[in-house]
């Protein structure tokens, strides 16, 4: 079976290689004007490396060290572009093969790319560096078979290797070395460029993608590469271009490393077991491995909630541990409370006026000193509780978060758009609130590359007013436990949701506009039932011009039935609704062929907006409640969600333009 496709990978590749030059990888190293359109339809939904020519041609790696240094230069190969590694497994290495056909199409594939003799290579490992001619290849170990290069030109660390204890070392591994450790010496003929990619894409495949447990999957029968390579993929150039929270990094990489560890565990015990054995040594190692089986499969699927784009979009992460660092001061030893203002210059009019409308009223008391700064980070930095930062008008550029963990009072001295904080940091957010009363008013923020949101409440209570909040990558969050109030704002451009409302915390909404991004409200009511559900209000609130959905809730797929209909703008019951139920006895809307394709359908997962459990074996639905432009006839979502206790009060608002519609519920 295995042999059959390999075969037909083969006749489809060699067919390809007829319309390529003499290299069957050549189109990967490269410029080729005729090929520009097409690299760009492989790379749809990401960015990475959008700003650079489609494939460089190979360039030297030099090879720095110090005194004594005697080694040749290599190719530069580390550098590879998203596009470039992606093209490379789904067209030439790994194709549409199951998790226990990578071997044999990784074999296959270097069979063709790889010259088979004659190279030279460094055969880099912890211990030393040294160069080797390869003779022979073997592909199903994945090594070469190599001499040493004479005259020797060796690098160690730590210890000396003479030429006689590197040729012994060669003959305890038969003259075999493994094909991730070697490194081609660099040519200017491009003559062994083939080789060296190839073997780059092994190295990247087997250090970053490939996990022990891929090939012992259960499900056998998916495409390894939609699965499990490309999302993978993805989230490597996403770490690597800070796109990610440090927080929910470490967490992956700490998922990582136990589930290794869980895996190589289970693994030892597996093998120490005999089937025809019933003693009770081995009853009691098959109620362990049962354990560790279970345990593993739990560290799975966290990672493949990571992994996956959309997964990740809708269900993670706790926090980072940075922000944890950050504690309250509390009170002054001595009592006082300090007025921190902020400015960079100011006139004598603007001086007086601050005297006469806040200074003088805050400093009434004998406690109370007045302290000024021209970086709002350091104001905020330097407070205690109680203490109060006065914000005069002005542009003040930020080069790290704000971090609030105190309960104190921060206020603009003027219109939002006078009083401008604009963040250039590239880190996990702008503003990180934990204080238990924090008070932020009439000032605009202006994010730029912070990759978990504009504003995050992670604990405590944040009261925002007339405040203005312009977002590059993701907007406000609202973590577990926490509360945040915001009254007369004005929200947008966030390639996310612009509020993300996470279990067991509580938010108000009231007078606010949200507007031009992905989603306008994310409410994700899962995860553990220790949390509770959200508890939100929503008024007078005008949520127009995003991508998808103003509001979409996220909850566990209990439901057997999901139904399309029409979120009610204003958020009253139909009871309320006089034109809405004089129409035709209110029938269930069931998908139609015109309607937009959900976004899981969109990142390849299947899902249907019916019955979750299908005969198909569809894992997710979603359900799609549109607004009255799709022609549908009104049902009561608001009621639904208020007996489930998720709107404490809905009423007054509007919803313009949104997408896909004003309400939607996502089942996972």
């Amino acid at each position: 079976m295995i042999t059959k496709r390999i075969d037909g990978c083969r006749s489809r590749l060699d067919s390809e290689v007829k319309s390529l030059p003499p290299s069957p990888l050549a189109a990967l190293f490269e410029n080729e004007d005729d090929e520009s359109g097409e690299d760009s339809d492989d790379d749809s939904g990401t960015d990475h490396g959008s700003g650079e020519s489609s494939g460089t041609r190979l360039q030297r790696c030099q090879r720095l060290g110090g005194e004594g240094w005697n080694l040749p230069d290599t190719f530069q190969t580390s550098n590879l572009l998203f596009y470039e590694r992606f093209k490379a497994y789904q067209d030439y290495m790994l194709g549409d093969c199951k998790p226990s056909e990578v071997k044999a199409f990784t074999a296959d594939y270097l069979e063709k790319a790889l010259e088979p003799c004659d190279w030279s290579a460094v055969w880099s490992t912890n211990i030393f560096d040294v160069v080797v001619e390869v003779e022979d290849l073997d592909l199903n170990e994945l090594k070469a078979c190599v001499k040493l290069a004479l005259p020797l030109q060796s690098q160690t660390r730590g210890c000396e290797i003479t030429e006689d204890a590197f040729n012994s070392l060669l003959e305890a591994t038969q003259h075999k070395v493994p094909l991730l450790e070697l490194q081609v010496v660099y040519k200017e003929s491009g003559e062994f460029d083939q080789t060296a990619l190839a073997l780059e894409h092994l190295r990247f495949f087997y250090k970053h993608i490939w996990r022990q447990w891929d090939e012992e999957d259960e499900d056998d029968d998916f495409d390894y590469f939609v699965r499990c390579v490309e999302p993978r993929l993805r989230l490597f150039y996403d770490v690597l271009e800070d796109r990610l929270p440090a927080g929910l990094v470490a967490e992956y990489q700490s998922l990582l490393q136990s589930c290794s560890q869980c895996f190589q565990q289970f693994s030892e015990l597996r093998s120490g077991l005999s089937a025809d054995s019933d003693s009770e040594l081995d009853n009691v190692s098959m109620v362990e491995g049962l354990k560790l089986y279970d345990q593993l499969e739990m560290f799975k699927r966290r990672l493949h909630i990571i992994e996956n784009p959309l997964l990740r979009y809708v269900l993670t992460y706790k926090g980072s541990s940075r922000r944890q660092c950050v504690e309250s001061r509390g009170l002054r030893e001595s009592g006082m409370k300090m007025v921190h203002v902020v400015t960079g210059v100011c006139s004598s009019i603007q001086l007086q006026a601050l005297l006469t409308a806040r200074l003088t009223p805050l400093s009434a008391s004998e406690n109370t000193e007045i302290q000024f700064h021209k970086d709002p980070v350091a104001a905020v930095g330097a407070c205690h509780q109680g203490d109060v930062v006065i914000v005069l008008p002005g542009t003040y550029t930020v080069s790290s978060s704000i971090f609030i963990p105190d309960s104190i009072t921060i206020e603009g001295f003027g219109f939002p758009d006078e009083v401008v904080i604009e963040n250039r940091h590239k880190g996990d957010s702008f503003v990180e609130s934990t204080g238990a009363d924090v008070q932020v008013s009439n000032i605009k923020f202006i994010q730029h590359d912070a990759v978990e949101g504009i504003l995050c409440v992670r604990q405590g209570t944040l009261n925002m007013e007339n405040c203005v909040l312009q977002c590059e990558t993701t907007g406000v969050v609202v973590r577990t436990s926490a509360r945040l109030t915001m009254n007369m704002c004005d929200l947008y451009g966030s390639k996310g949701a612009g509020l993300e409302i996470y279990p067991g915390s509580i938010c108000s909404l009231v007078n606010n506009e949200i507007h031009h991004c992905k989603d306008g409200v994310l409410i994700k009511d899962f995860a553990n039932e220790l949390d509770g559900m959200p508890s939100i209000t929503m008024e007078k609130n005008v949520i127009h011009n995003n991508e998808c959905y103003g509001v979409i809730l996220v909850k566990p797929g209990e439901e057997q039935n999901v139904h399309e209909t029409e979120a009610d703008p204003a958020g009253q019951t139909e009871d309320t609704q006089p034109e809405a139920s004089s129409s035709s006895s209110k029938p269930e809307a069931h998908p139609s062929s015109s309607s937009a394709a959900s976004p899981v359908e969109a990142a390849g997962i299947g899902c249907t907006d019916g019955d979750v459990a299908s005969a198909s074996g569809r894992k997710w639905q979603f359900g799609r409640q549109l607004s009255r432009n799709k022609e549908v006839s009104c049902s009561r979502p608001v009621q639904d969600l208020m007996q489930h206790q998720i709107f404490v009060s809905v009423q007054g608002n509007q919803f313009k333009r949104n997408g896909k519609g004003d309400f939607g519920v996502f089942f996972y």
